[in-house]
């Protein structure tokens, strides 16, 4: 079987385990502690990042991208990155929005510095970052809701990877309660669509030890 190196609270390994349950391809997940640096793990992949994926063949891909491009191009149903050049572009606009801007001016901030730094013993949070990310959240939330207003979907009238890269870093988010949901109902009601979907079941199940999310993270009516 296929397996997915992986760690719980990044949304990069979220973005390749919700791909995967999108196309409807057995895995199985194995957390791999990167801090660790294990030969093992480095002779698939030198750089020692995750997510990767390791093929039933043996064949290992690393990184969020990579893995949704080989996957999206070896099982075409469904197509998750766009069915014109022009769709792609827009899909991967998006995706990329989500993935360096979302990440940089939220994600980072936020579970970067409330759980990541706790997690690894990296010292205390920063509170500047922290309120950085509690106040930049509301620009994204407002040009997701932008988009879905004008769109069944972020990049047109299909699910695609853009809504996976984004419900993959709101969920992170969103595991520390720290998506403003009651200001933005027009994102609320697309992640709530998105919740629904089987694809998500694998990332709602997460628990970190010593760290519960909220009562409403898994509940697909909240």
């Amino acid at each position: 079987m296929r397996t997915l190196y992986h760690l719980w609270m990044s949304p990069f390994c979220r973005k390749a385990r919700i791909f995967l349950g999108e196309k409807r391809l057995e895995h199985e997940l194995r957390i791999e502690n990167i801090w660790e640096r294990r030969e093992e793990f480095l002779a698939l992949n030198p750089a020692g990042t995750v997510p990767m994926l390791v093929e039933v063949d043996g064949t290992a891909i690393s990184g969020a991208d990579v893995i949704c491009e080989f996957l999206d191009e070896v099982h075409e149903d469904p197509p998750l990155i766009g069915r014109t050049p022009v769709i792609r572009a827009e899909v991967r606009r998006i995706a990329n929005w989500f993935d360096e801007k979302f990440n940089r001016e939220v994600t980072d901030n936020l579970v970067g510095e409330k759980l990541l730094k706790r997690f690894l013993g990296q010292g205390e949070p920063r509170g500047a970052r922290i309120r950085a990310g509690h106040a930049n959240v509301h620009m994204h939330l407002d040009y997701l809701s932008f988009l879905v207003e004008r769109r069944r979907w972020l990049a047109g009238d299909d699910f695609s990877m853009a809504d996976v890269a984004a419900a993959a870093h709101l969920s992170c988010i969103d595991y520390l309660g720290d998506v403003p949901w009651e200001d933005h109902p027009e994102a609320r009601d697309w992640y709530a669509r998105v919740k629904s979907r089987p694809s998500m079941r694998s990332v709602l199940s997460d628990r970190m030890p010593g760290f519960p999310p909220p009562r409403h993270y898994a509940d697909l009516d909240f």
